[in-house]
């Protein structure tokens, strides 16, 4: 990883990401985690403030060592008990049904493989597990998804990998959950192209 990737993306990410109307979806989303979790894409660990108290133990998974370097420091003060790995979500060192739950936010759109990953998930998942997500994605005003789909240069660029137009029901449902629920939006204070958001839950 080179210079942009591994020290000025981070704190980029940190700045754009750290904000309060962040932090109230984050908590919506981790309301309700338990037991053993397994987050991947951890980046920062902007979430780590945002799990319930009765959360177990929290497995990481960040294959940006620049990224895991800012996690470290907010781990120290989660009051959870966090293993660290710096790895990526395709091939997962974990055995089948593992986890009680696998959160992912902002993750699906910079993975290089998201078919593998969501086929990890949910292996790694207990039955009954839930996979909690917050992930932007395709917008479906053909106007903003056409813009979506020009800006993907530059957003894999400067975003470290990251695409604009994830079409994020159609890649989690293609694993064999039992249940899947998702509400739909359009984050605040960000652009349309880059704020269609997906938030949800699926079942195993």
């Amino acid at each position: 990883m080179g210079l942009y990737s591994n020290v000025i993306f981070p704190r980029f990410y940190d700045r754009m990401m750290d904000r309060p109307f962040w932090g109230k979806h984050r908590r919506d989303q981790l309301s309700t985690a338990r037991g053993s979790v397994l987050e991947i894409g951890v980046g920062t660990g902007l979430n780590l403030p945002h799990y319930p108290g009765h959360v177990e133990k929290i497995t990481t998974v960040e294959p940006n060592p620049g990224m895991n370097r800012r996690l470290g420091r907010r781990s120290d003060q989660c009051g959870v008990r966090v293993d660290q790995r710096i790895l990526s979500g395709e091939n997962l060192p974990f055995d089948e049904a593992s986890f009680d739950c696998v959160v992912t936010t902002m993750t699906l759109c910079s993975v290089s493989d998201v078919s593998q990953v969501l086929a990890e998930i949910y292996r790694v998942l207990r039955p009954g597990g839930r996979y909690l997500f917050l992930e932007h994605g395709v917008s479906p005003d053909a106007k903003i998804a056409r813009w979506q789909k020009r800006l993907n240069r530059f957003q894999r660029v400067f975003a470290d990998g990251c695409i604009l137009d994830m079409p994020v029901p159609e890649a989690i449902t293609a694993q064999p959950f039992s249940d899947f629920e998702v509400s739909t939006f359009y984050m605040k204070k960000t652009p349309r192209t880059h704020g269609y958001m997906y938030q949800g839950v699926a079942v195993k």
